[in-house]
């Protein structure tokens, strides 16, 4: 197990949940039905109040660590400086901001722990996740991992109490046998894609008639990890603080994600932070 890996993994359960709670402040303001309000930032992705105080609350926890913080609402790091970094933490405060606008509950804070992987450096980058929290404040449903230790799922997840591997001892350990008759594929919700449809077609062609779920977030890399669905394709562009947190659960259950353009697990800590098209399976 990577040098003191169980007290990281305790800041980062702490700082999921103090985000979750800034999330459901915003999120629970509002009449039922009404929209929340959002701002576009300059790549035309939404950005809300909630982003913006659960970034807030993650930063806060996660500087004592004496990491440094990447997230997707912070201050740009120059690729540089970050080569220099062997640990860190890769965040995306709210996961699935369109879905939080619509307030459908399939959102999520994703935290990744990050280390340098010890391949040789190259363009589709240097590091891997070592460990990962993926937290949905709506349904209180948690995922959380690390490197050696397992990934795990837990339900009601605020009414525990404990270190992470307390915590773990408490919570059901993926993948889960599910009793399914059908392959299963998840796509996402908010971006469809022919590359998606054709990934589809050549999957029935296999296997016969399928399950398509749709579903926002990074929730459906743990519908994978659990043993809920069998694939997850992606053609259209993510960051990688979108897969990261997902990435360490799907490792930890035994599953894969895939980076297509290599054929190999996916890399992190590019020069560019937009991921390749993967599959999680």
């Amino acid at each position: 197990m990577p040098s003191g890996l169980l007290p990281l993994m305790s800041a980062a359960l702490e700082a999921a949940f103090l985000a979750g709670r800034e999330i459901l402040e915003v999120h629970d303001s509002l009449p039922k039905g009404a929209l929340i309000a959002a701002q576009l930032k300059p790549d035309d992705s939404p950005i809300t109040e909630a982003d913006m105080r659960a970034h807030a609350a993650i930063s806060t926890a996660l500087d004592r660590t004496g990491l440094p913080v990447l997230s997707e609402e912070g201050a740009g790091h120059e690729f540089a400086e970050r080569q220099r970094w062997s640990r860190y933490w890769l965040v995306d405060p709210l996961d699935g901001t369109k879905e939080f606008i619509n307030r459908n509950g399939e959102f999520s804070v994703n935290i990744a722990l990050m280390e340098v992987d010890g391949k040789p450096i190259g363009p589709l980058g240097s590091a891997a996740p070592v460990a990962g929290v993926l937290y949905a404040p709506v349904s209180d449903l948690l995922y959380f991992a690390w490197k050696g230790g397992g990934a795990y799922r837990q339900e009601s997840a605020t009414r525990f109490m404990g270190s992470a591997y307390e915590r773990a001892l408490s919570a059901e350990r993926l993948p889960v046998h599910h009793q399914r008759s059908a392959f299963t594929v998840v796509a996402s919700r908010s971006h469809p894609s022919p590359e998606t449809e054709a990934f589809i077609s050549r999957i029935q062609e296999q296997h016969g008639p399928i399950v398509l779920t749709n579903m926002g977030s990074a929730l459906k890399i743990c519908l994978v990890a659990e043993g809920t669905a069998d694939a997850y394709p992606r053609f259209t562009p993510t960051m990688e603080w979108d897969t990261a947190a997902g990435h360490a659960i799907v490792n930890e259950a035994g599953k894969q994600l895939i980076d297509l353009t290599t054929g190999e697990p996916m890399r992190y800590n590019k020069a560019s932070l937009v991921n390749s098209n993967f599959i999680v399976q």
